[in-house]
C-alpha cells in the first residue's frame, strides 16, 4: 500500500508499506478518503513533539478490510469512521472525568496514519471511537468526525446561556464547526476572519453577523460596537492558534465574560495578560484540547442528523500522491478542506 510519512519540516513522502494485519481487538480499515487538517499542515511546515519519521493524516473513512481476533460488532465490508484517540478509562484524569488529559491518551495517527490506502485501528479505538456508517452517510462527511468532536468538546465547554453573544475568531474548520455548535445551543454568533469564502459559509452555518479583519484596523472594537451599548459579548472563542488573538479574545469579552482558547500554538510561546482587567471585569480564561468519548459520540449523531457535512467543508479531491498540494492548499487558505480519495 502507499502511505505518507513525515521526515522533517518540508519533507513528507509517500511510501510503500506493507498491508498492516489486526491483532487482538484491531481492525484494519481500507480507506476510501482522508480530510486535510490545520494540524497536518502545521506539522508539514513546522514539524512535531514526536521525533520524526511518523505517519501523517488522522481525519479518514472506509471499509472494514480485517478483523482481528476479538474485535466484535463489526464485520468485513461494514463502511466505518474511527476517531484518532482513546483514553485509558484508568488513571487519576479519566476517573476525574477530564478524558483529554488522559496520562495514557493513545493517538494512532501517529503510528497508523490515515493518509494511506489501509489503516489499523488499536483496539481501544475500535471499543470506545468507531462507528459503523449509516446508509446514506459519505465518506467525506463521516471523516469530519474528528474535528466536529472537538468542536463539540470546546462549545460545551464555553457557558452562555440562550440568546448570549458569543464570537468565534478564525473560521478555519474547526472555527466554522464552533460557529455551528453555538449557533444550535441557542448563541448569536458573531464571526471573525480575513477571508469572505469562509465568512460566507459562516454565513450559511449560522452566524448572526461576519466581521472581516481585513477591513477593521480593530478587530475587538468592531466586535464590540455589535453587542448592546458596546459592552462586549458574553463569550470569545480563540480557533486560529495565534498568541495574539488570544489577547484579542481577552479584549472583545464583557465584564464577566469567559475566553475559550482553543487554538494550539507553537511551542514555547506567552500571551501577556491585562491583570486589571482579569481582576476587576472578573473575565474568565480557559484553554481546551483535544476532546472525550462522549463528545465523539455526539458528533457521530450530529453528523447523522445532517448538521454539518462535507458539502461545505470538502473543496478539491486529490490522489494521495499530490498530499503536498492537498496540505499547502489548506495552508494557504484556499480551501477550507481538501480530500485524499484512494
Amino acid at each position: 500500500m502507499k502511505r505518507v510519512m513525515f521526515y522533517q519540516p518540508g519533507d513528507i513522502r509517500v511510501e510503500e508499506a506493507p498491508i498492516p494485519q489486526p491483532g487482538p481487538g484491531e481492525v484494519v480499515v481500507e480507506n476510501k478518503v482522508a480530510l486535510t487538517c490545520g494540524t497536518d499542515v502545521k506539522i508539514y511546515k513546522r514539524g512535531y513533539r514526536f521525533e520524526p519519521p511518523f505517519a501523517m493524516g488522522h481525519e479518514a473513512a472506509g471499509v472494514i478490510h480485517a478483523l482481528g481476533a476479538g474485535a466484535t460488532g463489526f464485520q468485513v465490508g461494514d463502511p466505518v469512521v474511527a476517531h484518532n484517540s482513546a483514553p485509558c478509562n484508568q488513571c487519576y484524569y479519566c476517573k476525574k472525568g477530564q478524558h483529554s488529559q488522559c496520562e495514557d491518551l493513545l493517538f494512532s495517527n501517529f503510528t497508523d496514519g490515515a493518509y494511506a490506502q489501509y489503516q489499523k485501528i488499536p483496539a481501544r479505538i475500535v471499543a470506545q471511537n468507531m462507528f459503523k456508517l449509516p446508509q446514506g452517510m459519505s465518506f467525506k462527511t463521516a471523516a469530519l468526525l474528528e474535528p466536529l468532536a472537538c468542536a463539540l468538546y470546546g462549545t460545551e465547554m464555553t457557558p452562555f446561556d440562550l440568546g448570549d453573544t458569543v464570537c468565534v475568531n478564525g473560521c478555519g474548520p474547526i472555527g466554522l464547526m464552533f460557529v455551528r455548535m453555538c449557533y444550535l445551543r441557542g448563541a448569536r454568533v458573531i464571526a471573525c476572519d480575513m477571508s469572505p469564502t469562509r465568512l460566507a459559509i459562516a454565513k450559511k452555518l449560522g452566524a448572526w453577523a461576519v466581521v472581516n479583519i481585513g477591513e477593521t484596523a480593530d478587530q475587538a472594537l468592531a466586535v464590540r460596537e455589535l453587542t448592546e451599548k458596546g459592552r462586549g459579548v458574553d463569550a470569545a472563542i480563540e480557533a486560529v492558534g495565534l498568541p495574539e488573538v488570544w489577547s484579542l479574545a481577552l479584549a472583545m469579552v464583557r465584564p464577566g465574560g469567559f475566553v475559550l482558547c482553543f487554538g494550539g500554538t507553537p511551542k514555547g510561546l506567552t500571551v501577556p495578560l491585562d491583570t486589571t482587567l482579569l481582576h476587576y471585569s472578573q473575565v474568565t480564561v480557559r484553554g481546551v484540547f483535544h476532546t472525550t468519548p462522549r463528545h465523539v459520540a455526539a458528533a457521530f449523531e450530529m453528523l447523522k442528523m445532517g448538521q454539518i457535512t462535507a458539502e461545505d467543508f470538502a473543496q478539491n479531491e486529490y490522489p494521495v500522491e499530490k498530499i503536498e498540494q492537498a496540505l499547502q492548499e489548506h495552508g494557504a487558505g484556499l480551501v477550507i478542506k481538501n480530500a485524499i480519495v484512494f
